[in-house]
């Protein structure tokens, strides 16, 4: 493996502060909003739809934008981040992997990002490229960033439909981060399964599994999975499907 790619939200950074500034916003608790956002999960919809349920009129990008300008936008620092961010990173960089991190976020996430000065090659949103997960621009952008072919990409996402399905359709290697709501919910269906090169719970796993850090070999490894000889599973690439 040559080049990691992350996903942003829920791989690299927690959605606490994004989904409270949202509920405070619409003046309502923050365990009503999370629950929603729950429920949309379960139903493999987008995560804005519990946006709509409480108003259904609502215009979410209309509204991201009132919010900032009352002085009420994105915030992102470093408590907002995983606890084990930095040190996967430090040791992809100390293997000589190339990182980039790439997920749907606006330009001002993104600034505050590279704000944070991660141990990384490159830091790139949606907003930015102007093309949004899953659509297949957005992978095709992934690839000419990448600096490798697709087989010697990986790419890590807690989203299936978003990260996993669409970097395995544009020919990457990928990983399932068992991590957030779509993460945890989604980790056993069949097509995750199937599909998934890697199934993790950590991103200091990364560094370890088959042609990354550790040896490599051509069987497909759940590095969530007890080690051979201990119940260890084969995790097999399948038919490309949905959750939805």
């Amino acid at each position: 493996m040559e080049t990691i790619v992350l996903d942003i939200g829920e791989t690299l950074v927690r959605d606490d502060r994004h989904w409270a500034s949202w509920a405070n916003w619409l003046g309502v608790p923050p365990h009503t909003l999370s629950a929603l956002v729950g429920a949309a999960v379960a139903q493999g919809r987008e995560a804005t739809d519990a946006l709509r349920v409480l108003r259904p009129d609502m215009d979410v990008e209309e509204a991201y934008r009132a919010r900032a300008a009352a002085g009420r936008g994105e915030h992102l620092d470093e408590s907002d981040l995983y606890q084990d961010v930095r040190p996967a990173l430090g040791e992809l960089r100390a293997a000589g992997i190339r990182i980039v991190v790439a997920g749907n976020g606006t330009v001002r996430a993104g600034e505050l990002l590279r704000g944070l000065d991660l141990p990384v090659d490159l830091v790139v949103t949606s907003d930015e490229w102007g093309a949004r997960k899953p659509d297949p621009e957005f992978f095709a952008r992934v690839a000419e960033v990448a600096g490798a072919a697709p087989e010697a990409t990986l790419y890590v996402g807690d989203h299936p439909a978003e990260d996993l399905f669409p970097a395995a359709a544009a020919g990457m290697r990928t990983a399932h981060l068992r991590r957030g709501p779509y993460g945890h919910w989604w980790a056993e269906h069949p097509d995750v399964v199937e599909t998934a090169d890697f199934r993790i719970d950590a991103l200091t796993e990364l560094v370890g599994l088959p042609g990354v850090g550790g040896p490599d070999t051509s069987a497909v490894s759940d590095a969530s999975d007890p080690p051979s000889g201990e119940g260890a599973k084969v995790v097999r690439r399948g038919t490309l499907r949905s959750v939805r």
